[in-house]
């Protein structure tokens, strides 16, 4: 469940992106209707509007996710609010510029700020943030611990590579291959990095099962 909810605006970024692209004229006149205002020039060409309500959306539904979590009284982890300000920044200036390259770079910004953040805080702080999120699942030594750190930072920094390497290469900014990409690709690619991820710490997690090895054991 929480998988598909830090996933709720990705998908709803496709489904308004796939809806508004067949259907442009429609998505047209909502674009220039409610959001001409915010647009630079305050027009834009029928097929300029998918894009920018599936950029809005994806605002939308960003604080929608927080509102939802402040009202239940639980915390809003970091990375959200961090996901919100580059949300806000590239798909704000999509919607402005009437130009998707603004929020085909959002994944690469979210995911080299995420690498970063692991690394300083691992390599200048000494403090393994890959850790505090998942030895409440698994325990493991020290030295295992930061490889694991290590495995996301560069996980992070790859695949945001990948994103701009598959926007703007291989798809040469063709808009639609890149959204298909962007929910199936990239989720696809997280889910084998964590398959792969879980099989070599399985010997960790077995060895725990085992008797003998409880919370209270060394």
């Amino acid at each position: 469940m929480k998988f598909l909810f830090d996933l709720f605006p990705v998908i709803l970024f496709f489904i308004v992106y796939k809806f508004a692209d067949g259907h442009q004229e429609a998505a047209h006149a909502l674009a220039v209707q409610y959001m001409g205002g915010l647009i630079s020039g305050g027009n834009v060409t029928p097929d300029q509007a998918p894009i920018m309500l599936a950029s809005a959306i994806g605002i939308v539904a960003t604080v929608l996710q927080i509102l939802y979590l402040l009202a239940r009284g639980r915390k809003v982890d970091g990375m959200l609010w961090l996901s919100l300000g580059v949300i806000v920044v590239t798909g704000g200036a999509t919607i402005y510029f009437h130009d998707q390259t603004f929020i085909m770079w959002k994944p690469t910004i979210l995911y080299w700020v995420f690498a970063l953040a692991l690394f300083v805080a691992q390599v200048g702080f000494r403090n393994n943030l890959m850790r505090k999120v998942m030895e409440a699942q698994i325990r493991l030594p020290d030295a295992v611990w930061a490889r694991v750190g290590y495995a996301w930072m560069t996980f992070f920094a790859a695949i945001g590579v990948l994103n701009l390497v598959m926007a703007f290469i291989v798809f040469k900014g063709n808009t639609s291959a890149w959204v298909n990409f962007k929910l199936f690709g990239i989720t696809g690619i997280f889910f084998a990095f964590i398959i792969v991820q879980t099989l070599m710490l399985s010997k960790y997690i077995e060895d725990q099962e085992q008797p003998g090895h409880g919370k209270g054991d060394a």
